[in-house]
């Protein structure tokens, strides 16, 4: 008679009932892989294909904190940025700028002013038609950044936090100006090399050399007019050529686990790669901003969660909009890690903001409470 598991049925119900085509889950408690798995189906169009482990996913803003954030940590490590730099000290096109005047804290707590959201690549895609060759380039760069400069702040700095892609966008701009290279670059060669993770940007043309069939589809999107798989889902991320610091990194769940893994071990002081110090400031809500759930470029939970109601207020995550999601409690040494393509084949599918808390409370009360019931019916 095969083992009870709640955790692989909830998962199984979840693809039955739609709330994604597939996924992948990796659970590791105190250091041990306690679920690795592989659910239902990585592409439903134009054909059947089954999800597994090797499945990279488009990891959507979960590009935020395992690239961006991570390297401004180790900027901030070799003392080559600070939290209260200006903007405009690293991007001199923000001077005279309302942004400009903005420093990296407000940019990390979604509390700089600027709005969520704009869709710029519009703007960008339509100067492409006179000027063909310009998404994905070098000048729609610096179009993009003009445009970030330009735009009006909705409130004052540091009175609300409004969660912003455009803030990260900055960045991941500024980061690489402090560095001389290129978000993608600096990622690779200082985080993830070291880390020996596979995690990558795939440029917006798909322009790499994976097969696409190792790679889960996103959405059938109206505004390229095709289904899109091995190119970023984002369209501002498109618009810069697939790299950005809030979207474009793809990966599999094992190789989100590598960075997620050294946080964690940071955190209880047996990392190697990132300062246990500063990790703990990063992850640590920031209490500046009344109600804000925002510590330095991850979030904490909240009521309601995405992380369920078990989790412990130390914990740490973020979720990404094609259905991926990281969650840590240091206090348990647990990690989950949730990567799906819910956005297949349309992102109308938002059954996963419900499903995501009843996830976590489950595994919560299967692998951690049980196994504290465990220990402590073992000592009597």
């Amino acid at each position: 008679m095969s083992k009870p598991d709640p955790i692989g049925d909830a998962m199984q119900a979840a693809v039955a009932n739609g709330v994604f085509p597939g996924a992948v889950l990796f659970v590791r408690l105190r250091g041990q892989v306690a679920c690795h798995q592989a659910f239902g189906n990585a592409a439903l169009v134009p054909a059947v294909e089954p999800a597994c482990l090797d499945t990279l996913y488009d990891l959507a803003s979960l590009t935020k904190p395992l690239a961006t954030v991570t390297t401004v940590l180790l900027l901030v490590r070799d003392g080559r940025l600070t939290l209260d730099d200006l903007v405009k000290k690293h991007v001199p096109e923000c001077v005279g700028h309302p942004i400009g005047e903005m420093t990296i804290w407000h940019l990390l707590t979604h509390s700089s002013g600027l709005p969520s959201w704009r869709p710029f690549y519009e703007r960008i895609a339509q100067e492409d038609q006179l000027r063909p060759g310009l998404l994905g380039s070098d000048a729609a760069r610096a179009r993009m950044l003009t445009l970030i400069a330009e735009e009006p702040l909705e409130y004052p700095a540091g009175t609300r936090s409004v969660y912003s892609d455009l803030g990260f966008m900055l960045l991941g701009m500024v980061v690489e100006r402090v560095t001389g290279h290129t978000l993608e670059a600096y990622c690779r060669e200082q985080v993830f090399k070291p880390m020996q993770t596979p995690l990558m940007f795939l440029g917006a043309k798909g322009e790499h050399p994976l097969d696409l069939h190792t790679i889960a589809p996103t959405e059938q999107e109206s505004w390229r007019g095709r289904l899109l798989r091995g190119e970023v889902h984002d369209e501002n991320a498109h618009a810069l050529g697939g790299v950005s610091g809030h979207a474009g990194l793809f990966g599999t769940a094992a190789a989100v686990s590598t960075v997620t893994g050294q946080w964690l071990d940071s955190y209880v002081g047996r990392g190697w790669l990132l300062p246990s110090e500063l990790v703990r400031k990063f992850v640590t809500k920031q209490d500046r901003v009344t109600g804000s759930s925002w510590a330095l470029g991850w979030d904490t939970p909240s009521a309601p969660s995405s992380s369920g109601s078990r989790f412990s207020p130390a914990s740490f995550g973020h979720l990404g909009y094609t259905g991926t999601s990281i969650w840590i409690d240091p206090q348990a040494e647990l990690e989950v890690i949730l990567l799906s393509n819910r956005v297949h084949p349309s992102r109308s599918n938002e059954a996963i903001k419900l499903f995501r808390p009843v996830i976590h409370d489950l595994i919560y009360k299967e692998l951690v409470a049980g196994s504290e019931q465990s220990t402590a019916g073992n000592r009597h």
